[in-house]
């Protein structure tokens, strides 16, 4: 039984509760009790959220956890001086210490984070930059690990920060499951942009949407523009006009950047040679892809897998 503990403290952000959703859904499919989830706080009893209502907590007591999560604020929240405590022995104590969101200064606040790659909000990472040094932050990222210590940024990425946990435990195939049963397309990797090409097209309609969503888990098959308007239903004249309007690009140039996306996360992932990703993308060719990148990143495919190496291989060093 993994023993999850989730710690909040007034004010957190509602949202931050969603994550538990993941470990029951890995419950569900399994159809066993493989997560025990607990709710705790400094102090226990009822505790207030951001929304304006209370939720009902254990005290932080002296249990041990499998996996202690650390919930998030709509702004920065400074821990208390019980809440360092907890954290602190929670590191010594703990498999795995996580903290989506500004949950981070949390972790670093308790000094758990010197020395270690972290990511939070794009929105906050720049201040996490600036109050603590010690810490190697990663300021587009969507969840970060670092030994046992789990960062994310905003709070929709926890869950991808819990299926990775759930993939971890349990197999690639039961986080996909759980992913599909809460209706979430795909888990995002951890070094995947914060930012998607997908939130730069925001369709308007749904025939526009239902291309676009069909694209980007097609990305090797046939997404031209007679393609995409038979999935949306249109000729392809209506498709081409209506896509422009909705999106602002062209057909032809939002593909282009879905298989930029993805490509570049693959590169980044190192696993995969050049010659697989881009056929996987659906760039056909090594060439291809290569003109692509320069043409829109304005560097080839093999430097982006270059720094991203190099970025691994660099561990920061916290010297007191």
């Amino acid at each position: 039984m993994h023993k999850v503990a989730f710690v909040v403290f007034p004010g957190f952000q509602v949202v931050s509760l969603a994550v538990i959703t993941v470990f029951e859904v890995a419950n569900l499919i399994m159809g066993k009790p493989s997560y025990s989830v607990r709710v705790i706080a400094e102090g226990g009893g009822l505790v207030p959220c951001s929304a304006g209502f209370n939720v009902e907590a254990e005290p932080l007591g002296h249990s041990r956890f499998d996996t202690v999560m650390i919930a998030a604020g709509l702004e920065i929240v400074w821990p208390s001086v019980g809440l360092v405590r907890f954290v602190r022995r929670s590191l010594k104590t703990s498999r795995r210490l996580a903290a989506p969101c500004t949950g981070a200064f949390i972790l670093a606040e308790a000094g758990v984070l010197n020395g270690r790659r972290a990511t939070t909000h794009w929105a906050f990472a720049r201040e996490l930059k600036t109050r603590f040094p010690e810490v190697y932050v990663e300021e587009d990222r969507i969840f970060m690990v670092d030994g046992s210590v789990w960062t994310s940024a905003g709070m929709t990425a926890a869950n991808d920060l819990a299926l990775a946990m759930v993939e971890r435990d349990h197999g690639a195939d039961l986080a996909r499951s759980v992913a599909r049963k809460m209706v979430v397309d795909q888990r995002r990797a951890g070094g995947q942009s914060q930012f998607s090409a997908l939130l730069d097209l925001e369709p308007k309609t749904d025939r526009i949407q239902k291309a676009v969503t069909y694209a980007r888990v097609n990305l090797k098959k046939d997404l031209s523009v007679k393609a995409l308007a038979g999935i949306a239903g249109l000729s392809p004249r209506q498709f081409s006009r209506a896509f422009h309007e909705e999106t602002s690009q062209s057909p032809a140039k939002a593909i282009e950047q879905l298989r930029i996306e993805a490509a570049r996360l693959m590169l980044e992932e190192g696993r995969l040679p050049i010659e697989v990703i881009a056929d996987e993308v659906g760039f056909g060719d090594r060439e291809r892809m290569r003109r692509s990148f320069i043409r829109n990143m304005g560097r080839p495919p093999t430097s982006v897998r270059r720094d991203a190496s190099q970025k691994r291989a660099i561990k920061p060093r916290y010297v007191r």
